[in-house]
């Protein structure tokens, strides 16, 4: 990758909620599609502000740092305090730019499921005797709620994803209404790389059939004939537990309005019934097959 053919910033919520979005060209490198998807997808980096400081939830790929930076730039000082989340601290999508951000912004810590998060986030030094530069770690243990400007005013939850591959985070902003589901509903892409990346109707979204396909072709493969119930009762339990009226993935398009979102998570459901051993059996999938 390169610098994106588009990038944008949304402005999802007044003044307070913000996507940065960068371009990805669908050519079979990038993992989170599958190999044969042509076209373009987006990143997604999320900037929660308030007067008093904000959170950053991941920072993009290394290939963007300099449209990541500039985003930034236009919207918070350099000394604003900054924490950082990196939803899923083993990619690249999640980490990258970490290190960049905390050299050019006040980055006072890092939410990490694993301590010293320095040595997760150092890519760039060409000495390795040269120190690396400390981001403080708040360590994230089981489900806790947070406040954006360290005070009382601005309540997010974070708790570990009910259904993910590796170490997730999910984040849900009660401001906003908004779940942030990294690497989950990220089953939308399309032919040009100006999107649209934020979708309110239902005819742009992929049916049932297409977000089966579209998981057992990427990081979800091992769901077919797996005992899926309690992933069921897991991701029904975050939909009666939040009002969410936005789902905000890592890629691909923003999902606004609380009927679609909805939906959304009435077709995950569906998939992932049918997928159920008790439905379907297990089946080792070669590699260089789609389902």
């Amino acid at each position: 990758m390169s610098d994106p053919l588009f990038s944008q910033l949304v402005t999802m919520s007044g003044e307070n909620l913000f996507a940065l979005q960068n371009s990805l060209p669908l050519n079979g490198r990038v993992s989170a599609y599958p190999k044969s998807a042509r076209g373009y997808s987006v990143s997604n980096c999320y900037l929660l502000r308030e007067d008093s400081g904000a959170y950053l939830l991941d920072t993009g790929f290394s290939a963007h740092e300099a449209s990541i930076l500039g985003q930034l730039g236009q919207l918070i000082a350099p000394e604003l305090p900054l924490s950082i989340f990196l939803m899923r601290i083993n990619e690249f999508m999640s980490v990258g730019n970490a290190l960049a951000i905390a050299r050019n912004f006040n980055v006072i810590e890092g939410y990490s499921p694993q301590p010293d998060i320095t040595s997760w986030i150092d890519f760039d030094r060409v000495d390795t005797r040269e120190k690396a530069m400390e981001v403080p770690t708040n360590l994230l243990r089981g489900p806790q709620d947070y406040f954006v400007d360290g005070g009382d005013k601005r309540r997010i939850s974070a708790f570990s994803a009910p259904l993910r591959l590796i170490n997730t985070t999910w984040i849900f902003d009660h401001a906003t209404r908004t779940l942030f589901t990294s690497d989950m509903f990220t089953h939308y892409w399309c032919d040009n790389p100006e999107g649209p990346w934020i979708v309110d109707t239902e005819d742009l979204l992929p049916d049932a059939d297409a977000v089966r396909s579209f998981m057992l072709n990427t990081r979800y493969w091992w769901l077919e004939g797996a005992e899926t119930s309690k992933l069921r009762a897991g991701v029904s339990k975050v939909v009666e537990q939040f009002e969410i009226e936005t789902i905000a993935p890592a890629y691909g398009a923003i999902i606004r309005g609380r009927d679609l979102v909805r939906r959304q998570f009435d077709l995950l459901d569906q998939v992932l019934e049918g997928l159920d051993r008790e439905n379907t059996e297990p089946v080792y999938i070669p590699p260089g097959i789609e389902k």
